[in-house]
């Protein structure tokens, strides 16, 4: 989201005059997108901003802004701790930037645009057309979390959850694959709990999925992240009915431990993820799972553990992120005992190992099989080009050409590493619905 959120913005100071730039010497303007999950991410700003002060020591001061989730958190306490930031803007004020420049351009304080605000959010940013034009691009649908997890900030940074109109999504979907966009990711800090009100019915995650099936030129449709507890029957059941929905998901589930659970708020049990599970293999039995975990979550003993290890052998995640706990300020788990540190850090690696063993057996199953892959673009430096499976596996192919970038192709494996299968492209171009 924060990908997106970024070209958003790039998109906003473009509409003020500002021309975007990843070279840092001679700028107007210093743009800071930050995330507020984990706690380096806070400390990161003052260490990019530490490094342009140093840089234009004698050279006219940019402007600089700082946007999203540690902004939204820290707001004064960050113009008070660093006096070269000129203004903090939340994730539901960033529609405001060009807004914001004009203000700072005229020389007046510096600024706070921290309010939760996101339908004018929407409504403002569905007037600017998302000119991406990459083969795999984001559409955000959802921001905002009810859940309250006991270790999350989200619905502190990011506010309660509100649906962007079906709409403007898929408005926003068209003229993305107008500009050559073949695979659409559709964004929410809490995705699968889409929901509008319009033309006197619901509009679910899975009427949306529907619609952009039928979207001529679109190859893939995917979706992150969603939470267990909005696995619904109708979104379980597009994993048999699109033909262009990629059979794979990204479902967090934190813990193995269903007491575990209970601690961390998540509204769900071990046993209920199981059924969910169970429930999507048996619409499409060739769907891969990746999932969150959080190690050493205050009151995991030896046995929660273990009970989070069986889980992941027995559903086999070809593709986690993992955790040490992280006590964020503010958060109801942040007032809990720490479970050790040793043990956090022991507990972490074999769980890790254990991921880490899983993923290689599945890429060295693929070795011999022949891949459908999204080319996406050709590598840097190299002549090799580089594409996805529809498990989002990476791949490096050896023989491709410009001509298939954006296209899927037939790739036969021939070796793999950890994280990325390589191999050479077959003659045809896979069959994919229109």
């Amino acid at each position: 989201m924060n990908e997106y959120d970024s070209n958003r913005i790039a998109g906003l100071a473009k509409a003020a005059g500002y021309n975007r730039t990843q070279e840092t010497e001679e700028i107007d303007c210093y743009v800071l997108n930050t995330c507020h999950i984990r706690a380096k991410a806070t400390e990161k700003v003052y260490h990019d901003i530490g490094r342009l002060k140093k840089n234009y020591k004698n050279k006219k001061k940019p402007i600089v802004l700082v946007t999203g989730c540690v902004a939204q958190a820290e707001n004064n306490i960050m113009l008070e701790r660093e006096p070269y930031i000129d203004a903090v803007i939340g994730p539901q004020s960033y529609h405001n930037l060009s807004k914001i420049l004009l203000k700072l351009n005229e020389k007046r304080n510096r600024l706070n645009f921290t309010d939760f605000d996101v339908v004018e959010k929407f409504d403002q940013l569905n007037t600017i057309r998302n000119s991406e034009s990459k083969v795999s691009s984001f559409v955000t649908i959802q921001e905002g979390c009810d859940k309250f997890c006991n270790f999350c900030v989200v619905p502190y940074t990011r506010g309660p959850e509100h649906s962007r109109s079906p709409t403007e999504i898929l408005k926003e979907a068209n003229d993305l694959i107008h500009n050559g966009v073949k695979e659409i990711t559709l964004l929410g800090q809490n995705v699968n709990a889409y929901s509008y009100n319009m033309e006197s019915r619901e509009y679910k995650l899975s009427d949306l999925i529907i619609a952009l099936d039928k979207i001529k030129g679109l190859k893939r449709i995917r979706y992150t992240t969603s939470h267990p507890k909005d696995m619904t029957k109708d979104l379980i059941e597009c994993y048999g009915k699109s033909k262009k929905l990629a059979p794979f998901i990204h479902l967090p589930v934190q813990s193995g431990s269903s007491k575990i659970l209970k601690r961390m708020n998540r509204k769900h049990t071990r046993e209920e993820y199981l059924t969910i599970i169970k429930s999507l293999i048996e619409v499409n039995p060739n769907l891969k799972f990746s999932s969150d975990f959080i190690i050493g979550y205050p009151g995991e003993t030896e046995n929660d553990f273990q009970e989070t290890l069986s889980l992941i052998k027995e559903i086999k995640f070809i593709n986690s992120f993992s955790f040490i706990f992280n006590s964020r300020p503010g958060t109801p788990a942040s007032r809990l005992k720490s479970v050790d540190m040793e043990k956090q850090k022991k507990r972490l690696i074999i769980l890790q190992n254990l991921l880490e063993d899983i993923q290689i057996k599945e890429n060295k199953n693929q070795i011999g099989k022949i891949k459908g892959v999204l080319v996406e673009n050709k590598m840097k430096n190299q002549k090799k080009y580089f594409g996805r499976t529809d498990c989002l596996t990476p791949v490096v192919i050896l023989n491709a050409n410009e001509k298939d970038v954006g296209k899927i192709v037939n790739v036969r494996i021939e070796t793999s590493n950890r994280n990325t299968l390589f191999g050479v492209k077959e003659n045809e171009e896979r069959g994919v619905a229109a």
